[in-house]
């Protein structure tokens, strides 16, 4: 039987299911990140803190990077909706994975932690 997180993964349709695998497993390629099942969600921690989680936008139906401390970050891509502490960054599933972008925000994040 599958873990939840596996579970929450294996239920996307594609092409969603495969933005949010690579999205996984761009995030488990970090040191220091744990992936963990919270909040009915794939969540990530870094150090042992919240770090960032993925999920699908409700009503763009878009797979996003959820960070924590987004407020903390300027990016013109991060949307900060109606979140007090988090941004996300939307990731178009019907185009190529902007890494280079990904990283530099997720750098940004790491930053902020030391």
């Amino acid at each position: 039987m599958l873990s939840p997180l596996d579970n929450y993964f294996e239920q996307k349709d594609e092409p969603i299911k495969s933005c949010l695998q690579y999205l996984r497993s761009l995030l488990m390629g970090y040191a220091d990140i744990t992936e963990h099942w919270k909040y009915g969600m794939p969540f990530y921690y870094h150090k042992g803190k919240m770090f960032c989680y993925l999920w699908i936008h409700k009503k763009l139906h878009q797979p996003y990077i959820g960070l924590v401390d987004g407020n903390k970050i300027e990016h013109e891509d991060l949307l900060q909706e109606k979140r007090a502490r988090m941004k996300i960054l939307l990731i178009n599933h019907l185009e190529d994975i902007p890494k280079k972008k990904i990283e530099s925000i997720l750098k940004q994040a790491f930053a902020l932690r030391k």
